[in-house]
């Protein structure tokens, strides 16, 4: 088995059009779309070692487009913050970096111009760039492979949707040791030259000068994109919260979780350099242990879910004990709020209205209370459809971390009770789970929480937890 099929044959690897390379071919071409790094990037080292068995070069194609689905100048400005730090990097290994924007945005004709021996890209388990992938697989004349970049164990080796998180975990762990392994960062042994004629934007370009697209959603001023502020965010983690992590994860006042998910949706860092940066960590196991469930087995269960279940941004995608549960309760009261009531935070709920706010301001909400938001929509709207629409929406326009499946995973949990179980039979709900103001205020010092919040609407200086204005600070 030579150096190529031993590529191919990675579990990890996805040969959507096999063949060998063009031998007349003058690079590998890595299309970067999801894994928007040059780090610890699987999908770029399959590219990288491919090129170096050819004797080639490698070259990276990163050309956005502005009619993603839900993306606003919100989650383009973070995209292209990251993009310095991409094209900083690559040159360090000798790697070429060719960057585009809709409307010379299409991987065949830029493929051909540089005459690609053969094409490598990133998995996306969502709708849409998916099916960009197929259509690439179709058109293209030369190999083109997928890479499983942004999981640690590669999606295809859980083999179907999993009902739960319990079902998943003996896979995952089981799979763990022979994927938790450092990726790898080769140099390309053949340095790229951008050939006469071939056309790169500056790397400092504004990505969206004159594309029509929702601007009505400011960037964050509390997240800045790219892998050099992601580095920065998983030091301070792992160095000065995660030792009370288990403690302290679930108290949205002392704002004690990573906030990587902005970086691990871009893939601005990826999941083994977070990983094994925790691994490693001078922290208590029990506390590693607990990050790494979430990080790992939470997050690889949403992507299944995402990967396999074709209604995964829509109520259709419950289980049928939730639909009959949820049916069996569509004609109880409820107190309705409109979509606008929602978006603005217009609620009788002062810690709700606190999240969205949050959310709104920031860029990001706490996980403890994604769930609660979303379990009050469905309290408050008149069907669980109806719910489940209105929470992607809401999600989607206003989280850097929108349109991913952790987003999708945590709403289908919250409204139909995906990869959760039936409970105890109430108004509205059913048997999905509930989650009450009283009881979840309880849990952590909510007062403390929704005045923070206020400030932070106001505008005033110590408004509390606002992710990313000093978290690299060292108290």
């Amino acid at each position: 088995m030579d150096a190529l099929e031993k590529l191919e044959a990675d579990p990890r690897v996805e040969v959507r059009r096999a063949g060998r390379p063009d031998p007349d071919g003058r690079c590998v071409v890595y299309w970067m779309q999801r894994s928007q790094r040059s780090l610890d990037n699987p999908a770029l080292e399959v590219a990288v070692q491919a090129a170096n068995s050819l004797g080639k070069p490698c070259v990276v194609f990163l050309a956005p487009v502005p009619f993603y689905p839900h993306a606003n100048l919100r989650h383009y400005g973070f995209l292209n913050q990251g993009i310095p730090a991409i094209a900083e990097r690559l040159a360090e290994r000798g790697i070429g970096f060719v960057l585009r924007r809709f409307p010379f945005h299409h991987v065949l004709e830029f493929c051909a111009e540089v005459q690609a021996a053969l094409v490598v890209s990133d998995e996306n388990p969502m709708r849409e760039p998916e099916s960009w992938r197929k259509k690439v697989a179709e058109r293209l004349r030369v190999p083109f492979w997928t890479v499983d970049a942004d999981v640690i164990v590669p999606s295809k080796l859980l083999m179907k949707e999993q009902y739960a998180a319990y079902t998943a975990r003996p896979v995952i762990n089981r799979l763990l040791p022979d994927f938790l392994r450092p990726v790898g960062n080769t140099k390309a042994k053949v340095r790229w030259q951008l050939p006469e004629g071939v056309q790169s934007l500056d790397m400092d370009s504004d990505i969206t000068e004159g594309w029509q697209l929702d601007r009505s959603v400011a960037p964050s001023k509390f997240f800045t994109g790219g892998t050099d502020e992601a580095l920065k965010r998983l030091k301070h983690f792992v160095k000065a919260q995660l030792a009370g992590y288990i403690a302290e994860r679930n108290k949205p006042e002392l704002d004690s979780t990573s906030h990587l998910s902005p970086y691990l949706h871009f893939g601005h860092i990826g999941p083994h350099t977070v990983a094994l940066a925790v691994q490693k960590a001078d922290a208590p196991k029990a506390a590693k242990d607990a990050f790494l469930e979430q990080m790992i087995v939470r997050r690889e269960l949403a992507v299944n879910f995402v990967r396999y279940n074709p209604d995964y941004d829509n109520f259709e995608c419950a289980e049928n004990w939730a639909h009959k549960t949820l049916a069996a309760h569509a004609d109880d009261g409820r107190k309705i709020y409109g979509e606008g009531q929602l978006e603005g935070a217009q609620t009788h709920d002062p810690l709700w209205n606190a999240a969205q706010q949050q959310m709104v301001a920031t860029g990001w909400m706490h996980n403890y209370l994604r769930m609660y938001w979303a379990k009050k929509i469905l309290e408050w709207s008149k069907t669980p459809a109806q719910a489940y629409q209105v929470a992607v929406y809401l999600n989607d326009k206003y989280e850097l971390d929108g349109r991913d499946p952790n987003g999708y995973a945590g709403i289908a949990w919250a409204i139909v009770g995906k990869h959760d179980r039936p409970w105890f039979d109430r108004p509205v709900f059913g048997m999905v789970r509930y989650m009450a103001f009283d009881s979840t205020s309880k849990k952590f010092d909510s007062k403390r929480y929704i005045e923070q919040m206020r400030a932070l609407k106001e505008g005033r200086t110590g408004g509390g937890p606002q992710p990313g204005l000093a978290f690299g600070e060292e108290k």
